[in-house]
């Protein structure tokens, strides 16, 4: 754990240096409201940032502002330019004292994913904290927007935005009467897991007119038994290729011929980064996952 008066004494060095704010003293200040309803202020655009999960990785690079990223964490592979920012440990656990000695002026938090003590640490000494936790298609959208004020490059971020809302509501257009179809979302194996009608991901699948069949769950990311996926009996089961990391996930669903999924072969991978994060890549995912339940229609 890092030691508190080390990383006071980094900030004070900071400060008595005049930090990252010295090369932008005469820019005008600028205020936005994160996903938790805080505002966040900054006396000027940011120009050293810090970004704490992948998925706010990718939103400061759509907001066109990956120039000025100086710390991610681990798994932030998208896009490539990221792999070779500074890595200051995992979501779940920060070197602080390597964040702090970079300097950032704004820090992009992940609201459920990091450490509240690690970013409690960080706001107390004095760095402005965005809180990242989308749950619908606009806050996508809004997040980007959001920190192309904050980074200076509002131009760039509202193109996206834009191009984000464009997609999706041709989506919703495309298939807002297709006929329902009953779906699992296998987030994870061991345990098993899935999500909520209140999950991003879960609205993904309903844009397609899918019907997750876990959405009255009372829990966000509920756990599962295979009992309990047996008697939903979905006509369709979806899980995520992580890429290189292969999984037999769909396969263990082979050894249940009476599940309606297993039956019509409707068991489908999608790539995993494209609907697990919530940035604009979730479009593309959407599109997917979209195709996916196209093909069990058609197998009805």
């Amino acid at each position: 754990m890092a030691n508190p008066m080390r990383i006071v004494l980094f900030m004070l060095i900071w400060w008595l240096g005049g930090g990252a704010f010295a090369s932008a003293a005469f820019a005008e200040p600028v205020c936005v409201e994160d996903d938790r309803g805080l505002s966040v202020c900054l006396d000027h655009p940011a120009v050293r940032i810090a970004a704490l999960s992948p998925g706010a990785t990718e939103l400061i690079y759509a907001a066109g502002a990956g120039d000025k990223v100086v710390a991610v964490v681990s798994y932030s592979d998208y896009p490539e330019a990221a792999k070779s920012v500074t890595s200051v440990g995992s979501h779940t656990r920060l070197d602080l004292e390597r964040l702090i000695s970079l300097q950032p002026d704004l820090v992009l938090a992940w609201g459920t994913g990091n450490p509240t003590e690690q970013i409690e640490t960080l706001a107390r000494l004095g760095l402005p904290v965005y809180y990242v936790e989308a749950h619908e298609f606009e806050d996508i959208a809004r997040n980007i927007e959001n920190m192309g004020v904050l980074a200076g490059t509002k131009e760039l971020a509202n193109l996206e935005a834009m191009r984000f809302r464009t997609g999706i509501q041709a989506l919703q257009e495309r298939y807002k009467e297709a006929a329902p179809i009953k779906t699992f979302y296998q987030i994870w194996d061991e345990p098993l897991m899935t999500m909520n009608g209140s999950h991003y991901m879960s609205k993904a699948v309903s844009l397609c007119g899918g019907v997750n069949v876990f959405a009255d769950s009372p829990r966000l990311i509920p756990r599962l038994s295979r009992e309990a996926i047996l008697l939903k009996n979905p006509e369709v089961i979806i899980t995520g290729d992580r890429g290189e990391l292969k999984t037999d996930w769909l396969n263990t669903w082979l050894s249940f011929p009476d599940l309606v999924a297993t039956q019509r072969g409707n068991l489908f991978y999608v790539p995993a980064s494209l609907v697990q994060r919530p940035t604009p890549r979730l479009l593309e995912g959407a599109q997917i996952l979209c195709q996916r339940l196209d093909t069990a229609r058609a197998r009805r």
